[in-house]
């Protein structure tokens, strides 16, 4: 018999922006590196024989939890990975929900009837993941593992073993990031003995850094973004008290068919020129959106680094700022600066 610890990866950046992960490599944001912290604690008194991970970043930073404090080597394996979206693959979930609002609730709710030309089917995505773990299981047979994975596949694997059929799949919940599953193999038969555990988030140590809080209602799907028509960014950004700069790249944020807030990037990459979110849309999750453009647009530049600005005597923005990984920038106490990179050591070849 195998044991299996069954793991998702850590908060990464396309969970916090609404932007979509499929397989494309995402960085793990500040509260995913909390998240990867309290999983080495949960992990510190379970022996772990071996440790696999989807080679994507953010499972196998994830990853680092449980191999590292155990001397162990990760074995990285494509076959763990997300499902691949096609179409949908590095665009907001905002912009999903208006231009596919039907094949979005079917990937939500009837994973049965979901297509996307390219992407691969959730029934292959659920055949893929249960071979490598049967196989995983098979190589490791008496001992206890852990394996990294992602939400949407782990989330299948999860209903069939509960027995939901394929048009029910949609019932099963998907797991919030780092819930850990359980399971045992024996001579090829799977069980599932617990799912989608979260207590090592809901710890007081925990809790007290989690200052970025998800957001009911309108986080979910998001903004969608597009380059302003007419006057319409000018007139946002007078509604939030600013003005626009001419010649910069520029994009307005949409909540469904209502303009909610605009971002300018520029001149220089890595730099956010302006954000703002109305008045009346703020504390809702919009703003931290509005930063995920300028990551974006930073790594497609080859930026590294993103740079923006906020008044000495505007707490509130100086906070907003820092509550999304931005630190002071020296002496400078106008400049902030967030480090985008990525730490090689989790990259695949």
């Amino acid at each position: 018999m195998t044991r299996i610890y069954l793991v998702r990866h850590a908060e990464a950046e396309g969970n916090l922006y609404r932007i979509v992960q499929g397989q494309g490599n995402s960085n793990l944001t500040d509260r995913g590196w909390r998240q990867v912290a309290a999983l080495e604690k949960r992990f510190a008194d379970i022996h772990i024989d071996a440790v696999y991970t989807s080679d994507l970043y953010r499972t196998c930073a994830t990853a680092s939890a449980v191999y590292k404090p155990k001397g162990l080597a990760p074995i990285r394996r494509k076959d763990l990975r997300e499902i691949y979206v096609g179409d949908w693959e590095s665009r907001t979930w905002g912009e999903i929900a208006r231009r596919w609002s039907e094949q979005m609730e079917y990937f939500s709710h009837r994973p049965d009837l979901w297509h996307i030309e390219g992407a691969e089917s959730p029934m292959a995505v659920l055949e893929r993941i249960k071979a490598a773990v049967t196989s995983i299981a098979a190589e490791n047979e008496g001992k206890t593992i852990a394996i990294f994975s992602h939400g949407y596949a782990i989330r299948l694997l999860l209903a069939l073993l509960q027995g939901y059929p394929p048009e029910r799949m949609g019932e099963s919940p998907t797991g919030q990031n780092t819930a850990v599953s359980l399971l045992e193999v024996d001579n090829g038969t799977m069980t599932l003995l617990f799912r989608d555990d979260v207590t090592h988030l809901q710890t007081p140590e925990y809790l007290a850094g989690d200052k970025v809080r998800r957001k009911p209602g309108p986080l979910e799907p998001g903004l969608w973004f597009q380059p302003p028509a007419g006057n319409e960014a000018a007139a946002l950004a007078a509604e939030c008290g600013v003005s626009l700069q001419e010649g910069l790249h520029t994009l307005v944020g949409w909540s469904r068919e209502t303009p909610v807030g605009v971002v300018q990037l520029g001149p220089d990459a890595g730099t956010i020129a302006l954000a703002c979110i109305l008045p009346e849309y703020r504390n809702k999750g919009f703003g931290g959106q509005l930063i995920g453009q300028a990551v974006q647009w930073t790594r497609e530049s080859g930026g590294e680094t993103l740079f923006a600005a906020a008044p000495a005597e505007d707490n509130s923005i100086r906070q907003f700022l820092q509550d999304y990984g931005f630190h002071p920038a020296g002496a400078d106490k106008h400049l902030f600066i967030k480090d985008i990179r990525f730490l090689p050591e989790f990259l695949s070849e």
